[in-house]
């Protein structure tokens, strides 16, 4: 009945607005320093099932295929594209970009997250600490000396020092990355971090440059790993699919019309 095709049509325009809203949420992200892209998921709904397949007909027959009604679609998730972005330069001493495997861990709340942002700085204290709106701490922390007049930083992540143009610089500590099972998994917090799930797993940590683990740019940044016009042409073609999602909500509803009408003729 018209009454399904209604209800089907609904939960299409449900899911494509999900969807669109997934895609603008990537593409105001294209300029955000580590952010990864989400891609929306569809599953369909349950089926009415008219008829078995292999079922017998009147004549003994089994029937080749089933008769089977759908009732729409859902977003089943959204996927987290977990994929290198670009390297850019930055003229931050302790900008980095973990070229390869791997996540920066910061603390939040005397919690441990994880992001893949590397415009770190350093605080009133002189610990390093991710330059967005909350501030978190480097984990395990680094501190930075008073007096400190410049930062190198290793491709294996230990980070040496030279204070008041000491030609002999000073080991302050050294990075560790983390990595996981399923990257995917991952819970967006905002602020460009990430934390554990079940679905992701532990996570595994290690020393750059080492095992699977990537090595550690000083002088660059991660970009958004957005492909702006990629996100377009879906942004393009997700609107269309809104509208035939509509047109079914229009056509179900003129042939209830007509059923309704029914009783004049």
């Amino acid at each position: 009945m018209a009454v399904l095709a209604l209800h089907s049509g609904a939960t299409g325009l449900t899911a494509m607005e999900q969807a669109i809203d997934v895609i603008a949420h990537n593409i105001a992200n294209t300029n955000t320093t580590g952010f990864k892209s989400l891609s929306a998921n569809f599953e369909d709904l349950l089926y009415q099932e008219k008829e078995q397949p292999g079922a017998e007909n009147a004549s003994g027959d089994k029937r080749p295929a089933g008769l089977f009604l759908g009732l729409g679609t859902r977003l089943s998730n959204t996927q987290l594209n977990v994929s290198q972005g670009s390297a850019i330069p930055d003229t931050g001493s302790m900008s980095m970009l973990i070229d390869g495997q791997g996540m920066f861990q910061v603390t939040v709340d005397d919690r441990t997250v994880f992001t893949r942002a590397g415009n770190f700085a350093r605080n009133s204290e002189g610990d390093m600490v991710l330059g967005n709106s909350f501030g978190p701490r480097l984990e395990p922390p680094i501190n930075i000396p008073e007096g400190t007049t410049s930062i190198t930083i290793l491709p294996d992540g230990t980070v040496n020092v030279t204070i008041d143009n000491d030609p002999e610089q000073q080991e302050v500590g050294r990075l560790e990355l983390a990595n996981f099972t399923n990257p995917t998994g991952l819970r967006p917090l905002g602020g460009t971090l990430y934390d554990q799930t079940d679905a992701s797993g532990p996570p595994i940590i290690g020393n750059p440059a080492e095992n699977a683990f990537g090595v550690i740019r000083q002088g660059f940044l991660e970009a958004s790993n957005v492909d702006p016009v990629s996100e377009l042409v879906k942004l393009i073609k997700t609107q269309r699919y809104f509208e035939f999602n509509s047109q079914t909500v229009q056509a179900a509803d003129e042939a209830l019309q007509v059923i309704g009408n029914l009783r004049r003729f």
